[in-house]
């Protein structure tokens, strides 16, 4: 799918744009307490935000380049068409994880947005936020496994 392809790569720029902004903003944070006694209340937590979107929101990326760990003992053992089955059958299994993963996120979010739960600080942001991140991340990456469980020649 060159649209699932197309959308991974853009999710990944904004992934590593993301870090760079957490990684400034905890700079700024780090600064700001050492020549300061203004306290800092959102830097941690706006940081923990985008750490959770760059995690969640790459991870159909990371699948698709098989770069999530796996235990590779068995495919050395297995012959070529035992191991592709081996490989289906933990695609299955690992999407069906993943959507009862992604469902579960698509109820908190809902309950979050409708509820208005907030984080527990002084800054309060809205919890749908991160909640969103992981239902995206999880529902694309569910797709993407399903899409190379079913591509394997």
């Amino acid at each position: 799918m060159k649209a699932l392809t197309l959308l991974n790569r853009a999710i990944v720029f904004f992934s590593a744009v993301a870090l760079v902004v957490a990684a400034c903003v905890l700079t700024y944070s780090v600064v700001l307490r050492y020549f300061s006694p203004e306290p800092t209340d959102w830097q941690d937590e706006f940081s923990v935000f985008l750490l959770i979107g760059m995690t969640f929101l790459s991870a159909a990326w990371v699948h698709s380049q098989r770069g999530h760990i796996g235990i590779e003992a068995l495919a050395s053992v297995l012959s070529p068409k035992a191991n592709r089955l081996r490989l289906f059958v933990v695609d299955l299994l690992s999407a069906a994880f993943c959507a009862f993963f992604a469902w579960k996120s698509w109820t908190l979010l809902h309950e979050a947005w409708s509820e208005g739960y907030v984080s527990a600080t002084a800054w309060a942001p809205p919890l749908w936020i991160p909640y969103l991140a992981m239902s995206v991340g999880m529902t694309l990456l569910t797709v993407q496994i399903l899409v190379q469980a079913f591509q394997r020649p």
